[in-house]
C-alpha cells in the first residue's frame, strides 16, 4: 500500500521519482514555488518566491505540509483573510457536484440521496448502476473535462477525506467529480486493460489550479493517492512504480499553479522602471506596469502564461487560450 488512509499524506511515503514528478511546474520547467509567506519562519528555502525543494518537506521536515484542518488556528485565519482560503465541507461539494452531474444522469438516476439528520447534512449511497440521459455515454461522462478553480487540496475533484473536518471517506461513498468517473468506470469496465485506459482518461480530463504551492501538492497528493486506493480496492494489489508515475506526469500538468484572476504564474507580471531625459529637470524615473495589471484585463498580463495539456490532441497550451476561444478545451 502507497498510502494510508490518513488526512495528512507524508511525502516521505512517496517514491522519490514520484515526488519529484508531484513538485514540477510544467510551465516553468522548474518546481512550484510557495507563493505564501506563511513558512518563512522555517529558515532559508521557505521563502514567498523560493520552489518547493524535496529535502525541505521530508525527513525533519516531513511535517510542514499538512492539510488545512490539521494546521493551527492563526494560520487558518492569516490565510482565509489573505487569499479567502474557506474549505469547503463534503456534504456542499456533493450537493455541487450532484447538480452539476444532472444534465447527464438519466431521470431518477442518482450517485446518492443527501439528507438532513438531526441537523447534520449526509447523503445515502444509491447502489444501483447510474444510467445516462439520452444521446450521453459513459465514455462521454468519463471524458468531459472538468475544472476546479481556486483548488485547494481539490475536493470538488477528489473526496478522501471532508476538508472542513479531516474525516477520512470510505471509496464507496466519496463525491468528488474524478471520484464519480472511477465509480462509473467500475460499473462499465471488466478487464483490468480496459479499466486502467478509462482511469488514464478520467486523470487526463480533470483540471484544476491554485495560487499557494502547498495546496498544489496536497492537491496532487490526494489526486494520486485516489488513483492508488480505487486501483487497490478494484484489483486487490498496489499500482505500479511505473503506473504511478504515469498518473503523477498527467496530475502534475492538470493540477497548476496560478494566479485564477491573470492566468500567469503568480507575481510573474512585470513592471519595468524607464529613465526619461528632460533638460529642465534631468533624469526622471517612470514606471511602466504592466498593461493586463493597469486595466484590469486577463488578455493582456505580460507575465509568464499558466501552461495546461490538452490529452485528446497531446498538445501543450496556454490555459489563457481557453478563455480566447470561449470553450473548455
Amino acid at each position: 500500500m502507497y498510502f494510508a488512509y490518513t488526512t495528512d499524506i507524508l511525502e516521505d511515503s512517496l517514491p522519490v521519482e514520484v515526488l519529484n514528478i508531484l513538485l514540477k511546474d510544467q510551465s516553468t520547467g522548474r518546481n512550484i514555488f510557495w507563493a505564501t509567506s506563511d513558512y518563512e519562519t522555517c529558515g532559508e528555502g521557505f521563502g514567498f518566491f523560493d520552489e518547493i525543494a524535496p529535502e525541505k518537506i521530508t525527513g525533519a521536515n516531513g511535517r510542514v505540509i499538512m492539510p488545512r484542518v490539521l494546521k493551527s488556528k492563526d494560520t487558518k485565519k492569516k490565510r482565509t483573510k489573505e487569499k479567502a482560503e474557506i474549505f469547503t465541507p463534503a456534504w456542499i461539494c456533493n450537493d455541487m457536484c450532484n447538480a452539476g452531474d444532472e444534465a447527464h444522469r438519466a431521470k431518477g438516476s442518482h450517485f446518492n440521496q443527501p439528507f438532513d439528520e438531526n441537523g447534520k447534512n449526509n447523503w445515502r449511497v444509491c447502489s444501483e448502476p447510474i444510467r445516462f440521459a439520452d444521446g450521453v455515454t459513459w465514455q462521454d461522462y468519463v471524458s468531459r473535462n472538468i475544472l476546479e478553480i481556486t483548488c485547494g487540496e481539490a475536493p470538488y475533484i477528489v473526496s478522501r477525506y471532508d476538508a472542513s473536518t479531516g474525516e477520512a471517506i470510505d471509496i464507496e461513498r466519496r463525491v468528488g467529480l474524478l471520484d464519480r468517473k472511477l465509480r462509473i468506470i467500475n460499473e462499465n469496465t471488466s478487464t483490468f486493460e480496459e479499466w486502467l485506459e478509462w482511469g488514464i482518461i478520467a486523470f487526463q480530463s480533470s483540471y484544476g489550479y491554485e495560487w499557494q504551492g502547498d495546496n498544489i501538492l496536497l492537491a496532487r497528493e490526494n489526486l494520486l493517492a485516489t488513483f492508488s486506493e480505487y486501483y487497490e480496492a478494484r484489483w486487490q494489489r498496489n499500482p505500479s512504480k511505473e503506473e504511478m508515475l504515469q498518473i503523477a506526469e498527467i496530475i502534475s500538468w492538470n493540477i497548476f499553479q496560478m494566479d485564477g484572476l491573470k492566468m500567469v504564474i503568480p507575481e510573474s507580471c512585470k513592471h519595468d522602471v524607464l529613465e526619461q531625459s528632460t533638460e529642465l529637470f534631468g533624469q526622471k524615473e517612470v514606471l511602466v506596469y504592466c498593461e493586463g495589471c493597469k486595466k484590469k484585463d486577463p488578455k493582456r498580463h505580460n507575465g509568464r502564461p499558466a501552461l495546461i495539456k490538452d490529452w485528446t490532441k497531446n498538445e501543450v497550451i496556454e490555459f489563457r487560450s481557453v478563455l480566447k476561444r470561449g470553450s473548455w478545451i
